[in-house]
């Protein structure tokens, strides 16, 4: 079976979720090019959107349409060529309906997890639940005579535990997307000793040409991405612990934030980094990783206490930040959480003080936006790096432990 062979029949379970949403718009831009391309009328490609919400399906099929209307414009000049013969197409705004009405007619909604049984690979969104995912793997696995391969999107769970409690012998890969998988470049790719090297090379090709970078893990519980973030996530929390000694809580949050933000140069700070996964998530992950983890004990009190006030974190619908450890105002946060009071602070009432404490950044200080487009982003890290190693103000040292740990 060859790469375009693979993908005529696709499944997405989980479609209508945050991960699973944009597994399918990338599965059905790559299906629908390749049947385009094709021009062959016996080529049928058919993407299962598979999902227990009715409701969620239809709000998926405007997310869709919407982003592939806007994919269609950076493809215009390619539709142009591929449709020039097609007279019933006009204008611009001609071209990019006719390529969104293509994708949407590549995807199936559907309630119903038998419709998986036909496909050749499924993409799998669920929750991170072992059980769970064995337990679907092997229902379709027993019903569907094609051999399927399984990418699923686990972010925690060794891939080669779920080979062996669903029987797939080497057909099921650890494909994990970062958030949002739309934007996001990095995949993680995880195999086991089984898996076979058809398997490999077909996901470094879909890869590709999702304009994705592969990034291969051991096949280890959190693998690269969680196996940093839930580490660093926990020792954000217990330094914020530690310097409640000296300060209150809330604003040892912020101190921390900041530190991981500003003084190490990130797009996020790690506690508005875990409100934007989900204070639940994370708290889920992590527990999803003990287990495994014979050393370590990935917990946190903290987090648990957010948890029993219902303070979770994440996103609304329309993808702006709901309340964690801060409140956000356009995107930035703007107040901090206090536990002995129950309420939020507003940052104006304190960071001023928390701020002088820390003492002033490096004078070559540039945010992460502006590092990160710059031509000179190498050059730019190693001095600035250079003089936070020289200072020791108590925000430089704090970085430092933080950087070295």
């Amino acid at each position: 079976m060859n790469y375009n062979q693979r993908l005529q029949h696709v499944s997405v379970l989980g479609a209508a979720g945050k991960m699973g949403s944009g597994i399918l718009l990338l599965s059905a831009l790559e299906m629908t090019d390749l049947r385009l391309k094709s021009k062959a009328t016996d080529d049928f490609f058919v993407l299962n959107a598979i999902d227990v919400s009715n409701q969620a399906l239809n709000n998926l099929s405007d997310y869709i349409r919407n982003q592939a209307l806007k994919i269609a414009e950076k493809k215009l000049g390619w539709l142009k060529e591929l449709w020039a013969e097609n007279k019933n197409l006009l204008s611009d705004a001609d071209f990019i309906q006719a390529y969104a009405f293509e994708v949407l007619k590549t995807i199936r909604n559907t309630t119903r997890l038998e419709t998986a049984y036909d496909s050749t690979l499924i993409f799998e969104a669920v929750s991170e639940n072992r059980a769970l995912k064995v337990k679907i793997f092997k229902q379709i696995d027993q019903n569907n005579k094609n051999q399927a391969w399984f990418f699923t999107n686990t972010s925690s769970i060794p891939i080669g535990e779920i080979e062996k409690e669903a029987n797939l012998k080497g057909r099921v890969v650890g494909f994990h997307f970062y958030n949002p998988p739309a934007i996001q470049k990095l995949v993680e790719l995880i195999v086991t000793p089984q898996t076979s090297v058809e398997a490999k090379d077909f996901a470094f090709t879909l890869a590709a040409n999702m304009k994705k970078t592969v990034v291969e893990s051991n096949d280890y519980a959190g693998f690269i991405g969680n196996g940093h973030f839930m580490r660093d996530a926990l020792y954000a929390i217990e330094k914020a612990q530690a310097l409640s000694s000296e300060m209150p809580l809330h604003q040892a949050i912020y101190v921390v934030n900041k530190i991981s933000l500003d003084y190490l140069i990130r797009p996020m700070g790690i506690f508005q980094l875990i409100d934007y996964v989900g204070i639940d998530v994370v708290q889920f992950i992590m527990n999803v990783m003990n287990p495994y983890l014979e050393k370590e004990n990935l917990h946190s009190q903290l987090l648990d206490r957010m948890m029993d006030l219902q303070i979770k974190g994440g996103q609304f619908s329309d993808g702006s930040q709901k309340n964690g450890f801060f409140t956000y105002t356009k995107g930035k946060p703007s107040s901090v959480y206090c536990i002995e009071t129950g309420e939020y602070v507003a940052f104006e009432q304190f960071t001023h003080t928390c701020n002088q404490a820390l003492g002033d950044l490096p004078a070559s200080f540039a945010s992460w936006k502006e590092i990160n487009f710059s031509k000179n982003k190498q050059e730019l890290l190693n001095n600035y790096f250079s003089e936070l190693a020289d200072m020791n103000t108590n925000g430089a040292i704090l970085a430092k432990e933080y950087h070295k740990k």
